[in-house]
């Protein structure tokens, strides 16, 4: 078997750091694979740190920072950013979505949502990897969810919250020039926040469901700024109260 290792992301724990847990105890129980936070080594360490609420602090530097790992091993996440920048950086490293790990485990449990008509709505910075597209319809339709297409999904979609509207860590440029710098063109430009605000309600008013699934927390922020019942698919899945 390849080996692989999950990377925690240290954006998605800082905004949902008990569900990141859970996340995080499921791969190491179900699939004993390794764990690290981030995708870059020694990137912003104690700031991540110190971050975190702290009730949660202990338990984040608990678990290893980076590591480096055999050429052909698989990195899991669900970071967008992360993915980018292994498949620029990393190109020896094979990559798979959390919703497709997933998909590989026969005892999943999924929750039944009734038939529920819900948006899906797909991610700018991860708009070409119809796996993970194809994987998260795959879990929608396993949790009895009545899927609601975009006319911009799939690679036509230019969404990411209001992320693309302001200027982006340096660090993603550098790292992943294809898709941060070249595939760019028009987006990471400084905005208000009034005028974010405006850009997010404006997008939001073509969802007729009243509930929408993203798989990205930056589109889960955007989603909410333009008042959208917003979720993601991680907490549908793992937080049995949602």
């Amino acid at each position: 078997m390849d080996q692989k290792f999950y990377i925690a992301s240290c954006i998605f724990t800082e905004d949902f750091p008990a569900l990141s847990q859970k996340i995080q105890d499921y791969i190491a129980r179900r699939f004993e694979l390794p764990i690290i936070r981030c995708c870059v080594d020694k990137y912003k360490v104690e700031e991540f740190e110190q971050r975190m609420p702290e009730w949660y602090r202990a338990q984040w530097r608990s678990i290893p920072h980076f590591e480096t790992f055999p050429r052909g091993a698989t990195m899991v996440s669900l970071c967008h950013n992360c993915a980018a920048i292994f498949e620029e950086r990393h190109p020896e490293i094979e990559r798979q979505s959390l919703w497709e790990l997933i998909l590989s485990d026969e005892q999943f449990q999924y929750p039944d949502l009734g038939g529920e008509c819900i948006t899906i709505q797909d991610c700018w910075r991860s708009k070409e990897n119809r796996a993970e597209q194809d994987a998260v319809r795959s879990i929608l339709r396993r949790m009895n969810v009545s899927i609601v297409e975009l006319e911009e999904n799939h690679e036509r979609t230019r969404f990411c919250g209001y992320s693309l509207y302001q200027p982006q860590p340096k660090r993603n440029a550098k790292l992943a020039p294809k898709r941060f710098v070249e595939g760019a063109k028009g987006f990471f430009e400084p905005h208000s926040d009034d005028e974010k605000r405006r850009l997010m309600v404006e997008y939001c008013r073509q969802f007729e469901t009243p509930r929408v699934i993203c798989y990205c927390h930056y589109c889960l922020r955007g989603l909410k700024l333009g008042g959208v019942d917003g979720h993601h698919l991680a907490r549908l899945l793992f937080d049995s109260e949602v």
